[in-house]
C-alpha cells in the first residue's frame, strides 16, 4: 500500500530566441525516492509553444513504467491544452472552433497518449518567481540553446 501514495514531480519548461526561432526544452524530475534527473533537448526552428510541449513530452516518455506524477509547468497553453480543450479537439478530429487543425496536433497526440498511460496531475506555476524547481527546468531549457546555438 505504501508504494501507491509515492509520486513523481516533474517541473518542465520551454525556451526560444525569437518565435519561432532556436528553441529549448527542460525537465527537472525528481522521483519518489528523491533521486533528481535533468533533461534538455534543442531544436534549430521552433516556437515556445512546440517547446513547452516537447518538455512534457520528453519528461513523461522518460518512464517506461506507468507512473503517479506531480507535473508542474508555467505554461497556460500546455495546461490548459492537455486538461480542458484536448476533449474538444479530440471529438472534432483534431479541429478547433475554426475548423482549421489544431496547432502542434503532432504533440498534442503524443502527449494525450502519455496521459492516458500515466497518472499524472497537472499544475500551474508562474514563472520566473524564485519556484526551485520551476527555475531549474528554465535554467535547462536555456541551456540547451546555448549549448547549441551560434550568434552569427
Amino acid at each position: 500500500m505504501q508504494e501507491e501514495n509515492k509520486v513523481t514531480i516533474i517541473y518542465t519548461d520551454g525556451a526560444c530566441k525569437g518565435n519561432p526561432g532556436p528553441g529549448g526544452w527542460g525537465a527537472y524530475i525528481i522521483s519518489e525516492s528523491n533521486l533528481k534527473k535533468e533533461l534538455f533537448g534543442y531544436d534549430k526552428i521552433t516556437t515556445n509553444n512546440r517547446m513547452e510541449l516537447t518538455a512534457a513530452i520528453k519528461a513523461l516518455e522518460y518512464f517506461q513504467e506507468c507512473k503517479k506524477i506531480h507535473l508542474f509547468t508555467d505554461s497556460n497553453y500546455l495546461k490548459q491544452g492537455i486538461t480542458i480543450w484536448i476533449k474538444a479537439w479530440k471529438d472534432n478530429n483534431w479541429k478547433n472552433k475554426q475548423k482549421k487543425t489544431v496547432k502542434n496536433s503532432d504533440l498534442w497526440k503524443k502527449l494525450d497518449h502519455l496521459n492516458n498511460y500515466h497518472t499524472i496531475n497537472w499544475n500551474w506555476v508562474k514563472a520566473h518567481n524564485g519556484n526551485p524547481g520551476n527555475e531549474r527546468a528554465d535554467f535547462l531549457a536555456n541551456k540547451a540553446i546555448e549549448l547549441n546555438y551560434k550568434v552569427n
